[in-house]
């Protein structure tokens, strides 16, 4: 899925499968599904809920999942102007006048930059143990050329380009039939002439039966939150390396003192398997200053914290990124630093 399609419905989303699907797709920030089945809108919010996981670990851009009780024949403005539109196994269960209706609803008001629709294909259908349609409430099955007719018109009408594709490979033998379920994939063309402007009025038709907001870095506490706990890490990585280093001086003096050429005291180095930086990530945090030790405190300059990418990628300057931790850690009298102890009850070395 392209970084563009940030805003997704689903007309006709059932039991919200597509829905709960598309919200691990990062690139998304709002997501609707639409159902004139109000009862199987309520019975899948839960599915959609945020989870212990999402706070934890948020997401880098928001998103909000709504569920309207709606009919894909109902104009609702909220939906106006979204990148992507998908009507699967939809438009079968459509009346002629919906049918009628509908591409005037979704290509001529929605106006979506993507539509997807797909339905099923009637050719295929000889290869099931019955020929009759696939369900009960389905108003009609069309064959390809039925589908690319329709398709065609309407992607002429409302100045949209088309393709056509499909999913379920039909058996050996059986190849001309095409595919199980037909695809026409919609997109719009833009015109140098053409209007972004919306002259449309608001319209809110459809019921929301079910919202959810997930936490996301662009919330700052949840920012904020994320930022303290990655400069705690590496706050205490840097310490245990430090003091690691300490002990192998001590052992380097121990060991002239009682003259013990024979030891290879470069053993006594323990190797930590941290991130893997790339070249120049490690170049820049080389060159910052290094963390130091006073008495019994022990100092990471905020510089050197910012040259981390995990730290510098959640603020946008140090003076950032000191406002953000301020009120959770210790820092030196400048404020240039922040201070802790060396030894701790944390500290297991």
């Amino acid at each position: 899925m392209e970084e563009s399609n940030t805003e997704v419905a689903d007309l006709g989303c059932g039991d919200s499968s597509l829905i709960w699907m598309l919200k691990f797709h990062s690139c998304i920030e709002q997501l609707v599904g639409v159902d004139i089945d109000e009862d199987k809108l309520q019975w899948k919010g839960s599915k959609l809920s945020p989870f212990m996981g999402d706070f934890l670990s948020p997401r880098d851009l928001n998103l909000t999942i709504t569920l309207y009780h709606g009919s894909a024949v109902e104009r609702d403005s909220r939906l106006l102007g979204f990148d992507l539109i998908t009507c699967i196994e939809l438009i079968e269960h459509l009346d002629s006048e919906d049918l009628a209706m509908f591409p005037k609803v979704v290509f001529g008001y929605l106006s979506p930059a993507m539509v997807v629709i797909s339905t099923p294909n009637c050719e295929f259908n000889p290869l099931f143990p019955t020929v009759t349609l696939r369900d009960s409430d389905h108003k009609f099955e069309w064959n390809r050329l039925q589908f690319q007719t329709w398709a065609l018109d309407v992607a002429g009408r409302y100045n949209y380009s088309v393709e056509f594709t499909g999913v379920g490979e039909p058996p050996a033998g059986a190849e001309d039939v095409g595919y199980c379920t037909q695809i026409g994939i919609f997109q719009k063309n833009i015109t140098k002439t053409e209007s972004c402007s919306s002259e449309h009025h608001s319209e809110h038709i459809y019921k929301a039966v079910f919202t959810a907001s997930y936490p996301s870095l662009q919330q700052k506490k949840f920012r904020q939150l994320v930022l303290i706990n990655e400069v705690f890490r590496e706050i205490q990585s840097m310490k245990h390396r430090f003091v690691q280093n300490l002990k192998l001086q001590d052992d380097r003096e121990f060991a002239k003192s009682e003259q013990s050429d024979g030891i290879d005291l470069s053993k006594t180095c323990i190797t930590f398997h941290g991130p893997v930086f790339t070249e120049a990530e490690k170049t820049n945090i080389e060159s910052s200053p290094k963390p130091f030790c006073v008495g019994d405190k022990f100092y990471v300059p905020l510089e050197r914290l910012f040259a981390y990418p995990k730290v510098n990628r959640l603020c946008d300057n140090i003076e950032a990124l000191k406002t953000l931790i301020a009120d959770s850690v210790g820092l030196n009298s400048d404020g240039s630093a922040v201070k802790v102890d060396l030894h701790d009850d944390s500290d297991n070395y």
